[in-house]
């Protein structure tokens, strides 16, 4: 057992839930694909941690992980139903959601939003206060980037005080090294890199510690394809929260299963879900279950998405679902 984040749950559990699993009756498997918003990360380490050892098999599932490019692709093809489920930062999702897509939200894994902003102490900029007048550097399609005029909202700056400048994913960090851009936006599961580069000089701030703190990643599902099999996407959710309480409980062999999965250092990974461990734990997810979500975090997060895109008003009420979760797996106090 290990940090205030752990899980009302220990290893003994989890290994009975195994022993559940093994004794109950073999049931033909409902083939399933679940596209990831990127690349395997650390946050993604339950899932095939989880189908390694089985439990989506005994759960009736034959689960296929795909790799994603993003929450905007993996929103667009869970939206038209291309595939039936996968994992979408959930104010990306409701932006598709109000341009037309099939969305429904069935259990957020980071109950806090991981928007940070980073920069050099080194250049000037003492607080995200003196980001007026300066380039950040990210992709067009980056989340925290297509948030801006909420974001800019919050931080009380006007929005286009700043400039925006075009950057690969995987060069936002050399671009900062080098004085290309003044700051640049990222999750915070890869705050370690940071740390690590720049050190005594990063600058940051996490936007859900100044009170920008929509859901995060979720797990999204298309609409017409709940409809029609409830019971395959409540054991695919169910079966994902006693993974991801497994793994908080003993990370260890979560994070090994990843780093092979996706050729990485399994320092890396661990670092990575150190983190993810953090924006996982809420007061929603201590109280109420692991990947609860709550009405009024929900109109906030809807009202951020409305103020910061052309999309069309729905009912925020039919854009996610607490009915496929497992009430009694929480975080721990």
């Amino acid at each position: 057992m290990r940090r205030a984040s752990m899980m009302l749950l220990g290893p003994a559990i989890a290994i009975g839930w195994g022993l559940a699993f093994v004794g109950m009756p073999a049931v033909a498997a409902d083939k399933l694909d679940f596209v990831l918003n990127w690349k395997p990360g650390g946050d993604h380490a339950p899932y095939y941690w989880a189908k390694k050892e089985g439990w989506y098999e005994k759960a009736g599932i034959d689960l296929n992980i795909v790799e994603g490019s993003g929450s905007g692709a993996a929103a667009k093809k869970v939206g038209v139903g291309q595939t039936p489920i996968g994992i979408v930062d959930l104010p990306t999702a409701l932006q598709n959601k109000g341009s037309g897509a099939d969305l429904v939200a069935a259990m957020n894994i980071y109950a806090n939003s991981p928007y940070g902003l980073y920069w050099k102490k080194s250049s000037g900029i003492e607080t995200y206060k003196d980001l007026v007048g300066k380039k950040i550097g990210n992709p067009p399609f980056d989340a925290a980037r297509q948030m801006w005029p909420a974001i800019a909202k919050q931080i009380g700056i006007a929005a286009d005080s700043v400039t925006f400048v075009n950057v690969k994913p995987n060069a936002k960090v050399a671009a900062l090294q080098s004085g290309a851009i003044d700051a640049t936006t990222h999750f915070y599961n890869v705050h370690y890199i940071y740390e690590r580069i720049f050190g005594d000089d990063m600058g940051f701030v996490a936007l859900r510690d100044i009170g920008f703190n929509p859901y995060g990643n979720s797990i999204v599902v298309n609409g017409e394809f709940l409809k029609g099999n409830q019971d395959l996407v409540k054991r695919f959710v169910q079966t994902s929260q006693k993974a991801f309480a497994a793994c908080v409980a003993e990370p260890k062999p979560c994070v090994e299963e990843l780093a092979r999965a996706g050729s990485q250092k399994v320092e890396d990974v661990q670092a990575n879900w150190d983190l993810v461990e953090v924006l996982m734990s809420s007061e929603e997810s201590r109280t109420q279950a692991l990947g609860y979500f709550t009405d009024e975090r929900m109109k906030v997060t809807y009202e951020s998405v409305a103020g910061s895109f052309d999309i069309k008003p729905f009912d925020v009420a039919t854009s996610f679902t607490n009915d496929l979760l497992d009430m009694s797996i929480k975080m721990s106090k």
